[in-house]
């Protein structure tokens, strides 16, 4: 690559930011930079606190090793640590001047889960095609999340809870200070991600605190644009800032203390989830990073308006149904819909005998698909950026249509299309499937770099359009298709219209 300090060492492996000098190592012709700290470590009087700049050092940091992910339940490869505010580079640059296009990955995992070491998130393949891929790490869980009385009388700004938002913002920030001197364009920056990584993109468009950090956004199976609720199911899992501190007020008092000081004197492993959802773990509305319900925001063209493409896949309900008894999973759409639950029903073609592939669809659009065909809608109608819209059902051509073999691409399939990490020699991957991943990966990059992703050899991708409302189906092959379930997503929308009734507000802040 380049040195713009010494002399004396590998220039593709050495690069000045604005800490000091970074040694990472090379690649497959490219220079790879892992463990780049962007913050000081959030530990001791930090925890709980916004992410503060990274110190400086002396000399030469090598960085050729995954930092440890963030404290959580899952195990990621390069373990767990509460010091863990570090993000990674892949760069095909071979001088500072050559101004790449910039893809930022923001890993999912429900925020309770995630590390940027994860082998899929390689960005190798990626980089292949002319960009440099960054991935950052965030925190999650009650260390990522807790809102609190205390914690909002110490923040300046008067709020607590979403500091693993403000973790993805100090890295953009930090992106667009030192991405120049990997080669990059600090004006060409997409930032990208999956499941909690895609909502996180969608809170990142509608955050005035992000605004010029980034001029293009992709979401894999994400958006929040729910209002909020007590009670948090999938798309509907957005707290007011009182309900979230209430939430924490209880939380700290299930330690046996009585202040955040005492519990930040706590080893850190104490506050990883003994269960997937707990109170503190998910971002919410504090009116600073997330100002209102992000629909609404939209509506009042309070929003980024930057160049989005977004999606999900075929069968991402069969992530989420976890009740297999038909009559339980009616009670349970009674629960969560209320009045609405007969239209819905009515409109998935809910059955009592099965859950069928309908059933699913319900849940899988309630979740993601509503999110990402409201966001392209609100979009075209309050901003001037394109907005690109696709729907994944990439599964095996041999795949029986039950429940035994599932009906479609489930939650996250489409990650390893998209960094073209499928194994050609595996008995599973077909021509397709590899057919598939390359134009994904191909229409990703195109997008990055000049944030329309068509290109030569690929099937021309319109951009989503209110009256005709298309999507990019990527299904055994690429094609143009209407929007999937387009009628039963408009009861869905009927269905919001009436949450953010006072009506619909009152029903759904109900204790149950």
């Amino acid at each position: 690559m380049f040195n713009l300090y010494a002399n004396q060492l590998d220039p593709m492996e050495v690069v000045t930011v604005e800490q000091g000098i970074l040694r990472g190592s090379t690649q497959n012709k490219l220079a790879v930079f892992k463990g780049i700290p962007f913050a000081k470590p959030p530990v001791g009087e930090l925890r709980w606190q916004a992410p503060k700049p990274a110190d400086k050092w002396q000399g030469i940091k090598k960085v050729t090793e995954f930092a440890a992910g963030c404290m959580q339940g899952g195990n990621p490869p390069s373990g767990k640590s509460e010091d863990c505010l570090y993000l990674n580079v892949w760069t095909p640059a071979q001088s500072a001047t050559e101004k790449l296009p910039v893809m930022v990955w923001i890993y999912g995992g429900g925020f309770s889960f995630g590390a940027t070491s994860e082998p899929m998130f390689n960005g190798v393949k990626l980089t292949e095609k002319g960009v440099i891929f960054v991935s950052i790490a965030y925190r999650v869980g009650q260390l990522g999340f807790l809102a609190h009385p205390e914690l909002s009388a110490e923040s300046e700004h008067h709020v607590s809870g979403n500091y693993g938002l403000l973790d993805q913002i100090a890295a953009l920030k930090w992106i667009k200070q030192n991405i120049a001197q990997f080669g990059g364009n600090p004006d060409n920056i997409t930032i990208f991600g999956e499941s909690a990584g895609a909502i996180s993109v969608s809170m990142l468009a509608a955050s005035p605190l992000t605004k010029g950090l980034f001029d293009k956004a992709i979401s894999q199976s994400g958006g929040s644009f729910g209002p909020t609720r007590t009670i948090n199911y999938p798309g509907e899992n957005m707290s007011s800032i009182e309900q979230a501190q209430a939430q924490g007020l209880e939380y700290v008092k299930s330690f046996g203390v009585k202040s955040i000081a005492e519990l930040r004197k706590m080893d850190a492993q104490t506050f990883i989830p003994k269960q997937w959802s707990m109170p503190g773990g998910w971002p919410i509305v504090d009116g600073y990073v997330i100002p209102d319900d992000q629909f609404m925001l939209y509506q009042q063209g309070k929003f980024n308006d930057v160049k989005v493409m977004a999606g999900y896949n075929s069968d991402e309900g069969a992530s989420f149904v976890w009740d297999k008894n038909p009559q339980k999973f009616i009670q349970g759409i009674q629960t969560r819909f209320g009045p609405f639950a007969p239209q819905l029903i009515e409109a998935y073609s809910v059955s009592e005998d099965l859950i069928t592939r309908s059933a699913r669809n319900l849940i899988r659009d309630v979740a993601f698909g509503w999110h990402s065909w409201s966001w392209a809608r609100l979009q075209t109608q309050h901003g001037q950026a394109p907005f690109y819209l696709y729907f994944f059902d990439q599964h095996p051509v041999h795949a029986k249509d039950s429940p035994q073999y599932g009906y479609g691409s489930p939650h996250a399939q489409d990650i390893g299309y998209v960094f073209q990490q499928l194994d050609p020699n595996h008995a599973g991957t077909s021509k397709s499937d590899l057919q598939i991943s390359e134009a994904m990966a191909s229409y990703w990059t195109n997008f990055a770099k000049t944030g329309n992703p068509n290109g030569d050899n690929l099937t021309l991708w319109p951009a989503f359009n209110h009256q005709t409302q298309q999507v990019m189906l990527f299904q055994q092959t690429t094609k143009v298709a209407p929007v999937p379930d387009r009628k039963a997503l408009t009861v869905m929308d009927e269905y919001f219209k009436w949450r953010r009734t006072e009506e619909g507000k009152s029903w759904a802040n109900k204790p149950f």
